[in-house]
């Protein structure tokens, strides 16, 4: 079956701009001409490949697609920087966008200094995705993105790995939370009645870190607070006890305004780099950009 390049163009506007009106105006074609080349296109492969809704968002087989258009996309940006006549120049030159995932501390702390430094010399665009750094590495396997700041140390199938370090995290919480709750001590009790900060569901770097530090994990009550700043208001604020990243509290522990709970008991989290074999060599200077900032910041694995 030959790829009808034309329909899957289409597809991936409407994923990218959310809409069929959209994609239409960056594709310099009619909104009816997109209807036509998407229902064309599901209609021979017998599948839905976009949600409509608002916004519009592919379906997995759609996402699948989008990738293919991805690369295909940095494959033909290469092409035409050496043969520029190859190009059409009454085609609409739409520029790549890059899907990748990333957990959100990561994000706050040095990622998106990595994704500057790409983005300031680089012909594509990024569309960043945050999620658990455990679970990041679901979104390369379902082909949602091309690469992805993960925990998971074992490769992925098809993809290369690159160790990046550990982001260490410090339990704190202000002077006064530790007076009032822990004036007895860190003991599996007192945690028991102590407030902690998570993330959301998946977030299990709490319970990490007490079995560690404590060798058990007594269940805690805990504010839900999907924010990694919030997360650091929070603890300042006096509202609970949370992880927090060394990088973002180490002038608050200096000054006194938060407080380790259990002095230099960190938890260090390595994270690796996984890009898919099919892009990683277009996507050399995005790697590097990677690997430079995130080992000039995070610790070496313990």
């Amino acid at each position: 079956m030959a790829l009808d390049y034309i329909s899957l163009r289409a597809v991936s506007a409407v994923v990218q701009t959310g809409s069929f009106e959209k994609a239409a105006r960056l594709l310099n074609v009619t909104p009816s001409a997109i209807s036509q080349r998407v229902k064309a296109l599901e209609e021979r492969l017998g599948t839905a490949l976009i949600i409509r809704g608002a916004p519009c968002v592919a379906t997995e087989k759609g996402a699948w697609l989008c990738r293919h258009m991805e690369t295909v996309g940095m494959l033909e940006s290469e092409l035409f920087s050496h043969l520029p006549t190859l190009a059409d120049p009454l085609s609409p030159s739409a520029r790549v966008t890059l899907h990748i995932a990333t957990n959100a501390d990561s994000l706050a702390t040095w990622f998106l200094t990595a994704a500057s430094a790409f983005s300031r010399d680089a012909p594509h665009l990024l569309n960043i995705a945050v999620d658990d750094q455990d679970h990041t590495a679901e979104w390369l396997q379902q082909g949602r993105v091309l690469a992805a700041v993960t925990s998971l140390e074992a490769p992925i199938s098809g993809c290369r790995r690159t160790p990046l370090g550990a982001l260490r995290y410090r339990a704190t919480a202000s002077a006064d939370f530790v007076e009032r709750y822990f004036d007895g001590g860190m003991t599996p009790s007192a945690f028991a009645q102590a407030p902690a900060l998570t993330f959301n569901q998946k977030d299990r770097l709490q319970s990490r870190w007490l079995r560690q530090a404590l060798g058990e994990d007594p269940v805690c009550p805990t504010h839900w607070l999907p924010s990694t700043q919030s997360f650091v208001e929070a603890s300042l604020s006096g509202m609970g006890w949370g992880m927090n990243p060394e990088i973002l509290v180490a002038e608050h522990l200096a000054s006194g305004r938060l407080v380790e709970l259990i002095p230099d008991r960190p938890l260090d989290v390595p994270l690796f780099w996984q890009i898919n074999r099919l892009a990683a060599d277009q996507l050399t200077t995005l790697t590097r950009a990677v690997v430079d900032t995130a080992r000039g910041v995070l610790h070496a694995p313990s």
